[in-house]
């Protein structure tokens, strides 16, 4: 994961704590709420789900594997 995409997926989280409003649009729309306030457009065909972990409730995700996502040369190349 590039430097870039992580530091946008930190923003994302920080105003998503920050402003309710934001928190919603996101879980309700989260390419849509990405765009509007980061002017960042996800691909396509790229599916984004958002979800809000609780004091109760969490969620363990599990990323490609990095034989499923090498570019051909044994590097990794990830989109999101």
């Amino acid at each position: 994961m590039t430097v870039a995409v992580e530091s946008l997926r930190v923003q994302i989280i920080r105003k998503a704590w920050k402003d309710e409003i934001f928190k919603q649009q996101l879980l309700a729309d989260p390419k849509k709420a990405i765009k509007e306030a980061f002017d960042y457009e996800v691909a396509a065909d790229i599916q984004v789900t958002a979800v809000a972990e609780t004091e109760k409730h969490f969620y363990l995700v599990l990323p490609p594997s990095p034989e499923n996502v090498a570019n051909g040369q044994g590097e990794v190349e990830l989109v999101w």
